[in-house]
């Protein structure tokens, strides 16, 4: 089971989906972390084992010239109602999961 921390960028939906799909998920308003920077984010997700899921940008390039980052699933999809939000990630999950379980540490996602 996966540790999840959802971005503010992502709705709450989202970690509530995931949640139902078996693994621990947290959207960042459920853990405190609505206002916080980026960086506060990072270190959350470092110390709690959790793998980040965004649509930001800079997680990804920071991931990308970090020695220790924390896992990032980078969301890479346009504009879109939460019901095809939620039905597009449940069906990239399995993959997900399977290039975490890899080591995989920075997974990007299209849609």
């Amino acid at each position: 089971m996966r540790r999840f921390l959802v971005d503010a960028q992502l709705p709450p939906a989202l970690a509530r989906k995931i949640a139902a799909l078996g693994h621990d998920a947290a959207h960042v308003v459920d853990v405190g972390l609505l206002e916080c920077s980026d960086r506060q984010i990072w270190d959350y997700a470092v110390t709690n084992g959790a793998v980040i899921i965004t649509k930001d940008e800079d997680f990804a390039i920071r991931a990308s010239v970090s020695k220790a980052p924390p896992p990032i699933v980078w969301v890479r999809i346009g504009n879109c109602s939460n019901a095809r939000l939620l039905a597009w990630f449940q069906a990239e999950l399995p993959a997900v999961i399977a290039a975490l379980g890899s080591g995989t540490s920075l997974v990007e996602i299209t849609g």
